[in-house]
């Protein structure tokens, strides 16, 4: 009987440990980030100074707090019905999403036509290739399950097409995973540019998210969704952009320039009256 008091007593400390050291944690989260109780769960975009602004997102996405929160009740439940010591791979886990779901604030590059990386991760490949019967340039990046996996808008403007493909799930740094495997295809236009950027699903990675529609301005830089767990994420830009990266490089979601668009000429109309002045001439 006071064995069964004594482990009851103990499990009891136990669940109240673990509510108090998250909830602690919660409180240095919002000490040392003002306003950000104001903030969870929402983006902003802010202006500092030329010629940079900064965008400031949540520091995780919601999806983290979830399955954190899932994993914490499961380790409870573990505890119960097993012993404690069996529950911290659980808490472990948990921990790990936590991590994996982060949400960085990044400074954005405002340098006009700057297309930046819709992605963290590792530069795979830069070759040009056809997308719809035209030439484009294509950066490939390849995202892990240790990089951050918020993906962004490589440039401002407006959403033209979203199509989502369904396929296989084969390995994203395969080369024909960018036409076999499930991926989400936005297309978004500037100023008579027209950038594409696809979200492409792994061997790991099984669900994509995008929260934008057709018709919707984005700025550069913006969130735009994620993929979870390891991905690749694709930019096609026109042949006459300059390229900015190489194979190898390491870049970081809307922090990276990789291309920069030239300016789209803009015609100038011919007025009939000095037309006819030079015919005069």
């Amino acid at each position: 009987m006071k064995k069964s008091v004594g482990r009851a007593v103990i499990e009891v400390g136990f669940i109240i440990f673990l509510f108090y050291s998250n909830l602690l944690m919660f409180c240095l989260y919002l000490r040392h980030h003002p306003g950000a109780s104001k903030r969870i769960f929402s983006l902003q975009l802010c202006r500092i100074s030329e010629p940079r602004s900064i965008i400031i997102l949540n520091s995780m996405v919601r999806d983290g707090y979830i399955y954190a929160a899932g994993c914490l009740l499961a380790s409870v439940i573990v505890g119960l019905l097993a012993s404690w010591p069996s529950a911290v791979p659980v808490l472990l886990f948990g921990a790990f999403f936590l991590w994996f779901f982060r949400d960085p604030e990044r400074e954005i590059p405002t340098i006009p036509g700057a297309v930046v990386s819709p992605g963290d991760g590792k530069v795979t490949d830069v070759s040009v290739v056809t997308s719809d019967g035209i030439s484009r340039q294509r950066i490939s990046i390849f995202l892990s399950v240790f990089d951050v996996h918020v993906n962004r808008s490589p440039i401002a403007g407006v959403i033209r097409d979203v199509r989502y493909q369904r396929g296989k799930f084969l390995n994203a740094m395969a080369a024909n995973s960018a036409e076999e495997n499930e991926q989400n295809i936005v297309t978004v236009d500037r100023e008579g540019r027209t950038v594409i950027f696809k979200q492409i699903a792994g061997l790991i990675a099984r669900r994509i998210v995008f929260n934008f529609k057709v018709g919707d301005h984005l700025a550069c830089g913006q969130r735009v969704g994620l993929i979870k767990f390891g991905s690749r994420v694709d930019v096609l830009v026109d042949r006459d952009a300059a390229i900015r990266v190489k194979v190898g490089d390491r870049v970081r979601g809307g922090a990276t320039l990789l291309a920069v668009l030239p300016a789209t000429p803009i015609a100038q109309p011919i007025h009939a009256g000095r037309a006819g002045e030079r015919e005069a001439d």
